[in-house]
């Protein structure tokens, strides 16, 4: 008898807290008991080889929002490592971000993720590993902030355009001249004057993320903004 009026508070309370824990575990999937954290399912849809675009907040990088008439001002490339998510981007110097970590640079945490129209067909496992092999000579490489067409130094437009044209032979928007972009603005007329003195080079080939988030041939898979 004595065990039995000891074995029923026992049975309650186990009970109880069983019921306490699934709630928790429900309603508050960051709650330590889940053993997990919860999936960004977004991020599940971006693939190899993919585009992403942000917006940054340096004083370049709001001369080239004004100088295309964008809201973008850095872009990188996606690629899959032993099944990570990583973007190959072109910043001081050229290197390999986590995915997660380059998305929390850009203001707001907004991204935009574009991808070829044919993805499919033409970014092969074999394809893709020629873009990351060409890729590869870039790594490490300043960053380029005069905008020059060489490989000498690299700017982030210019490290996805060349890495498609090389390993993809794409070329994903027509190059424009450095002449061809609003270059009035006063903010604008401040970082030329730095960089170029009265020099600009106003004939340089130059591609912008605006041009590339602007081709006809992607496709957008996420627009965050």
């Amino acid at each position: 008898m004595k065990k039995s009026r000891y074995l029923f508070p026992v049975v309650t309370f186990l009970l109880s807290f069983c019921c306490a824990l699934f709630v928790a575990v429900k309603v508050f999937p960051n709650n330590p008991f889940s053993g997990t954290k919860p999936q960004n399912t977004l991020l599940n849809k971006i693939q190899d080889g993919d585009i992403i675009f942000q917006t940054s907040e340096s004083k370049q990088c709001e001369a080239v929002r004004i100088a295309t008439n964008s809201k973008f001002s850095h872009c990188g490339i996606v690629f899959f490592i032993n099944d990570r998510q990583f973007v190959y981007e072109a910043v001081q110097p050229v290197k390999i971000t986590l995915l997660d970590e380059w998305i929390s640079h850009g203001k707001e945490n907004k991204y935009l993720v574009k991808r070829l129209k044919n993805a499919e067909k033409v970014l092969t496992s074999t394809t893709l590993q020629k873009m990351k092999d060409y890729g590869q000579q870039f790594n490490g490489k300043q960053y380029d902030a005069y905008f020059e067409w060489t490989d000498n130094r690299i700017y982030c437009s210019e490290l996805v355009w060349k890495i498609y044209k090389a390993g993809a032979n794409i070329e994903l928007c027509p190059l424009q001249q450095l002449k061809d972009f609003n270059l009035k603005d006063e903010r604008v007329q401040k970082i030329l004057k730095e960089r170029y003195g009265n020099e600009i080079p106003l004939d340089e080939k130059v591609v912008s993320p605006s041009n590339l988030a602007d081709s006809k041939l992607l496709k957008t898979v996420i627009d965050t903004y």
